[in-house]
């Protein structure tokens, strides 16, 4: 290596360690230059391998190699590590230098940058990595041992990780290498870190042996887990598995010896004890059968140190969540039930299963967990009042997702419901224990005895529709939990809040209807009092949101209680300090504007709380979950209000900028909603100013960099067509139409039908008498696509049917636009020799003979109409398709004709006086909107109603239609030719047609 670079990169390593900024900056973006460089990793090498150079840049040299591992190793990365290097410096990361890193932290990222290149490389490109490591295994310099174990260990969780079945045959035979080995050499450190521990040994001693015992216990679980196809026809997994509960059991008793000396080492011995629990759970998870064999003494062992006296004197939290956490997964899983029929269990190991889950979990064992789980872990510690004290909006706030894995109370909570699966058992045994607390006074300064009801009465909430037939919730809810409400001495905010969220967890299980407004009345006392404690306010607004968030519920009846409940959450929201608990009343809000609609929202409400949102958008800056959780709120208030309060529209137009802008790195969390917000905006509006057409500019990059919101940016690009066509389509409406024109080649199915309704919506739009056209000049390129897809005539019919009505509307339109877009297409096709005819022949061919393809009968009449408008325009290769025409419509007429009393016949889908024709636009909801029971029409929902009234399916009398341009093609070809053309028709088709009008 040349002696100057491997000076100057040293140098830059140096100043790149500087604390001075103008020293630092040009030194990063040096090593950022020769990232790519030949050779700069092999000098990276060198220095993180000298041991004379500071720690701080030999972390920086290990750190710099890392990233460049991930960015360049791969063989077809960009600027890709030459497979010469690559050889340098694998044999280079095995050198004794290596081995011997004297600086743990550093000897740690060295693992990991090994494991790494161990990922792309083990053991096709370095077959020597694991025997080499296995060798330093067996040297006698205990560095060594433990440097090439923590490397070892890296390896093995990096090749444990590859998921494709090569690469897991790959580490299955990995594992029948090494396993006998690392057990082994478990063993062995397991026993001297043990013997010292109860000998008194020194911390170096303990320290040294207790690590390795780790690590190896650490590459025994990924070994055990992900090594084995079947765990249990391994004999080594077998005798490990054996005794890893009696592991557990002496080292909890060493974890005690130690604990009272005060030592380094209780940490170390507390990881290895969870590891040994994390290896069950592992197999547990991975390997049920395998795991048959330690169902009793695991469900003994946790029984022993979480449910009894003696066990739970060795325990400590992490261990306690672990131990409960085997208990549930043994629960849970589901190969230790048996199915409903004997003769359905194909896995002889299910019945023994179950038979020796059943053999431990006996009657009394079940009860006395029960009782314990209830009576101890249920009960609220010092620690969580002290929280509760100090940060009662934190202590409210509920966990949620699998904090059952981390956190003891989910932990115990997720274990008691599992448990109820013995529900016959425990039913009675939880109605005796709520007996024996229901009608009992407590004094409030006994705040044991309330501690003890909030358990219990947690348990039965919990326990809801276990408990559907043992427990009355009306009577209970009326004579003693609405009475507990009442009282209002500080302990007693423990039960009041515990009443709260029991409301909430029984109003969907068992509630009667003639209960709900008391339930409203009781929900609303803690809510709107102001010297309520917070955590019982916050739990009186989720449980409100669960009674509205129910099957049974009753907008009429909530209504009365609709101002006061939006009234108090206002309240709660202004008061709350915590961004997350704003976000969760924030929801809350939202919920009762979603379910109770426009009514309830005009009561007076929403007016502060729209003066307050700004506020509260700004407080958010930093906290992205919070604003869209403002957004969400808006959205809601602006469809439940049906309009926009002019003094609040600039700063929504303004969030909805802000938000929609790609360039604004918080678009991430906020763009969903604020096109949410954006739709109803537009849609509560009646004319469009400057600042919301300038916003449609937001829409093109959007749609340029993917189609995930394709749904929603074509519901907004459909919203401005209606609302302003003109301005809309000859700007950003049609850059917007180009780009998705340009897309459809690689869409679905149903983005292809999106865009095809969004085309056929810009041709259907009025438009002044100068811009007659413009609609179809945005379309155009897609018109053409259409042309082309017909050629080939293999789309789907759902595809084909909106493609057939899009070239019906443009017809309908002008037929000299539809002729010149087949002369547009027919354009460079050899196929078709560029001739339009033959364009036009074979579109007019799949036309007709795919055209009973199309399924809605609106769609159908709209491309029959198409078909009758070609009749007269003098096509030459129309006429020739005339019977074929005739045929299609006739079809068509005896579908949408319907007979009258009198017997004459009516086009049942011209809209008759005063009725509401359907809507052109399949989108959100639809014609159903128009229909909610006291529901506004919202200003878009009329334009879309005016759009409908003029649809050719609603608007166009299709016989009239028909016999219209019979008798106009008559009197253009002269009566001779017509009849020659009528008798090129079959006659059960003259016959039918000639049953609705003269021919």
């Amino acid at each position: 290596m040349d002696p100057n670079i491997y000076a100057l990169v040293l140098d830059t390593l140096n100043r790149a360690t500087s604390q001075d900024p103008e020293v630092l900056k040009p030194a990063e973006k040096k090593l950022q230059e020769w990232e790519i460089e030949p050779g700069f990793y092999s000098v990276l090498l060198n220095v993180l391998s000298n041991h004379q150079i500071d720690i701080k840049v030999r972390w920086l040299a290990v750190m710099c190699f890392k990233n460049g591992v991930d960015r360049y190793w791969r063989k077809n990365a960009p600027n890709a590590i030459t497979d010469d290097e690559k050889q340098k410096l694998r044999q280079g990361l095995l050198t004794s230098n290596i081995l011997s890193e004297p600086v743990a932290q550093i000897a740690t990222q060295q693992a990991v940058l090994i494991s790494k290149i161990a990922r792309f490389d083990c053991p096709a490109s370095w077959s020597n990595l694991v025997p080499e490591l296995v060798g330093a295994l067996k040297a006698p310099q205990p560095l060594v041992q433990h440097r090439s174990l923590l490397i070892f260990h890296h390896v093995v969780k990096a090749l444990a990780s590859k998921r494709l079945t090569g690469d897991r045959r790959t580490f299955q035979e990995l594992t029948n290498t090494v396993y006998g080995f690392v057990l082994n050499l478990w063993h062995e450190n397991t026993e001297i870190f043990l013997r010292h521990i109860q000998e008194g040994a020194a911390t170096e001693l303990i320290t040294e042996h207790l690590e390795k015992a780790l690590l190896c216990l650490r590459i025994l679980r990924k070994l055990t887990v992900f090594g084995f196809k079947k765990a249990h026809e391994s004999q080594d997994a077998i005798a490990f598995l054996n005794v890893v509960f009696d592991r557990a059991k002496t080292s909890l008793e060493c974890r005690k010896l130690l604990k009272g000396r005060g030592i380094y080492p209780l940490e170390l011995c507390e990881k290895f004890i969870i590891h040994l629990t994390k290896v069950a759970l592992g197999v547990l998870c991975f390997h049920p059968f395998s795991y048959v064999p330690l169902i009793r003494p695991s469900l003994e062992f946790a029984l022993y140190y979480c449910f009894t006296e003696q066990g739970m004197q060795l325990i400590y939290e992490r261990f306690t969540i672990q131990c409960l956490n085997i208990v549930k997964g043994i629960l849970q899983c589901m190969e230790y039930k048996l199915p409903k029929g004997p003769d359905q269990v194909k896995e002889p190991l299910t019945i023994q299963a179950h038979q020796v889950k059943m053999d431990v979990l006996d009657q009394n064992t079940v009860c006395h967990m029960c009782r314990h789980l209830v009576t101890h872990y249920f009960l609220l510690s010092s620690d969580d009042l002290a929280l509760w004290d100090a940060e009662p909006e934190s202590f409210a706030t509920d966990e949620a997702g699998e904090s059952w894995k981390y956190s003891l109370r989910p932990c115990t909570e997720a274990v008691f419901m599992e448990l109820f699966q013995f529900r016959n058992i425990l039913a009675p045994e939880l109605v005796r224990l709520l007996a024996s607390v229901q009608q009992q006074k407590i004094d409030p300064e006994d705040l044991p005895a309330i501690l003890r009801k909030d358990a219990i009465y947690n348990a039965v909430g919990l326990a809801a529709f276990d408990l559907y037939d043992d427990v009355d919730f009306d009577e209970w809810f009326t004579n003693v939990l609405s009475q507990e409400l009442k009282i209002k001495d500080n302990n007693y905010r423990i039960i009041r809040r515990r009443v709260c969220q029991l409301v909430g967890q029984w109003c969907g299980v068992r509630a009667s209807q003639s209960l709900r407004p008391a339930m409203y009345e009781a929900l609303l006392e803690p809510l709107a009092c102001a010297s309520e404690d917070a955590a019982v306010k916050l739990a009186a607004a989720e449980a409100l949101r669960s009674t509205i968030d129910d099957f049974n519920f009753d907008v009429e009846q909530f209504a009365p209680y609709a101002p006061h409940a939006l009234a108090a959450l206002y309240d709660l929201l202004v008061e709350s300090e915590e961004c997350d608990t704003k976000m969760h009343v924030l929801h809350v809000i939202s919920y009762v504007m979603e379910r109770c609609g426009g009514s309830v929202a005009r009561s007076g409400g929403p007016g502060a709380l729209f003066a307050y949102l700004p506020q509260l958008w700004h407080h958010a800056a930093t906290h992205n979950m919070l604003r869209a959780a403002v957004l969400s709120a808006v959205v809601h208030l602006v469809k439940a209000l049906g309009e926009c309060a002019p003094n609040v529209r600039p700063w929504i137009l303004g969030v909805v900028n802000e938000a929609t802008k790609l360039s604004e790195p918080a678009h991430v969390y906020l763009l969903e909603d604020a096109l949410e917000l954006w739709l109803a905006i537009l849609e509560t509006s009646h004319t469009c100013d400057p600042a919301m057409l300038q916003l449609a500019d937001n829409l093109y990059p959007i749609l340029e960099q993917s189609s995930e919101h394709l749904r929603i940016v074509v519901y907004i690009m459909q919203a401005y067509t209606l609302l302003c066509p003109e301005e809309f389509l000859s700007g950003p409406g049609g850059k917007c139409m180009t780009l998705l024109e340009d897309m459809l080649s690689d869409m679905r199915t149903e983005g292809i039908i999106t865009v095809l309704k969004m085309a056929e919506i810009c041709v259907s739009v009025s438009f002044p008498e100068r811009n007659a056209f413009l609609g179809v000049k945005v379309i155009w390129p897609i018109l053409i696509r259409v042309i082309h897809c017909l050629l080939d005539g293999d789309d789907l019919p759902m595809v084909l049917s909106v493609q057939l009505c899009l070239l019906s509307r443009v017809i309908l339109l002008s037929s000299d636009l539809f002729y010149k877009a087949v002369q547009e297409a027919a354009n460079g096709i050899a196929e078709y020799d560029s001739d339009p005819a033959k364009v036009l022949n074979r579109v007019l061919h799949v036309w007709t003979e795919k055209m009973n393809l199309v399924t809605q009968v609106e769609r159908w009449k709209v491309v029959g109409l198409g078909l009758a408008g070609l009749l007269t325009t003098q096509n030459p290769v129309v006429l020739q398709r005339f019977a074929a025409i005739l045929l299609n419509l006739t079809e068509v007429l005896n579908d949408v004709m319907k007979t009258e009393e009198n017997g004459t016949f009516i086009d049942g889908l011209v809209a008759g006086p005063g009725s509401r024709p359907a809507s052109p636009l399949e989108g959100r909801g639809g014609a159903a909107r128009w229909e909610e029971a006291g529901a506004r029409d919202s200003p878009h929902d009329a334009r879309r109603k005016r759009l409908a009234a003029a649809h050719p399916a609603h608007a166009l009398d299709l016989r009239l239609v028909t016999h219209h341009q019979l008798e106009t093609l008559k009197s253009q070809v002269g009566a001779e030719t017509f009849q020659r053309l009528v008798q090129t028709t079959d006659p059960e088709t003259l016959q039918q047609i000639r049953e609705y009008m003269p021919i």
